[in-house]
Formats: structure tokens, C-alpha cells, sequence
């Protein structure tokens, strides 16, 4: 797990501008590597001022457990890692999550639920619809894809 935490201008003197603050970090494409990215999304917003507890940070973490577990599931290519990346931005009260995987899409990912309302399975996209603000993909050079989402946060007063 690798990553990088970034705010203010990198003067060391206050602006009076927030700056988005930023982690990035890669993971095993295997479970324990979803649930080590949901964990770090929940300290990564403890850091970031909102409580384990909170709303937000409960949202953040369980919107990137889903697009993590599916990055393991769908997106898995052997010698590939996934990679997560969380951006704060006060200003626009957003939390931005991307989970980046080598898997090319085959066809966008649908938040519909599942097809058998008694499975185990195929609800994850569909959570992540009703959690965030918005939420889509692209795909990734070389290879891969990126999935998103912005989840809303009190802005800073």
C-alpha cells in the first residue's frame, strides 16, 4: 500500500483557500484488499476531520468497500493490483472515490438491483447510486478503468 496525503499550497503559510487533500493508494485484487481499502477510507476521513462514526465517513467507507469488492470481482487480472484514490474537497463538499482496475469494460457498469431479489450478490452499484451525488466510469490508459463516485460533505464554514 503505497499513497500521499496533499493540502494547502505547500508553503507552509494559510492562503485562506482549502485545497483538496488527497490519498492515493494500491491494493491487492483480492478481498482482504477491498476490506483494507475500506478501512483506510474510514481513517483517511478520520484525518480529514469526520468521525469514524459520522455519516460521511460511513458513506466513503462503505461506497469504496462496494467499488473495491467489485474491482476484485469483475475487474481481477492476475499480476494486477487495484488502485484507490480519495479526494476531499471542501469546497464543494464533495468526497471523490476512484477505484482503478486492469479489466477493460466490456459494457458500463449498471446500478440496478439484482435480477434475483433473494441472491447474495448485484446490489453493490445500486447502493453506490442511491449513496453519491453521482457516480460513473471511464476507462484507463493503458489499460483498465476507473470507477467513481462523489459522495457529499458539509462544506467548512
Amino acid at each position: 500500500m503505497t499513497g500521499t496525503t496533499a493540502s494547502g499550497d505547500g508553503s507552509g503559510r494559510d492562503t485562506g483557500v482549502t485545497q483538496p487533500r488527497e490519498k492515493t493508494a494500491q491494493f491487492a485484487s483480492t478481498p482482504r484488499g477491498a476490506r483494507l481499502a475500506r478501512r483506510l477510507a474510514g481513517r483517511c476521513l478520520e484525518e480529514w476531520g469526520h468521525p469514524l462514526a459520522s455519516d460521511v465517513s460511513c458513506t466513503v467507507a462503505l461506497v469504496v468497500g462496494e467499488l473495491a469488492a467489485n474491482a476484485v470481482r469483475h475487474g481481477h487480472v492476475p499480476g494486477h493490483d487495484f488502485r484507490l484514490r480519495l479526494v476531499l474537497d471542501e469546497a464543494a463538499g464533495l468526497v471523490r472515490i476512484e477505484v482503478a482496475d486492469a479489466a477493460a469494460a466490456k459494457r458500463p457498469p449498471a446500478a440496478s438491483p439484482s435480477s434475483c431479489p433473494d441472491g447474495e450478490s448485484g446490489r453493490g452499484l445500486f447502493l453506490v447510486d442511491v449513496l453519491a451525488e453521482r457516480w460513473g466510469w471511464e476507462p484507463r490508459e493503458p489499460v483498465g478503468k476507473t470507477v467513481w463516485a462523489e459522495v457529499p460533505v458539509a462544506r467548512a464554514r
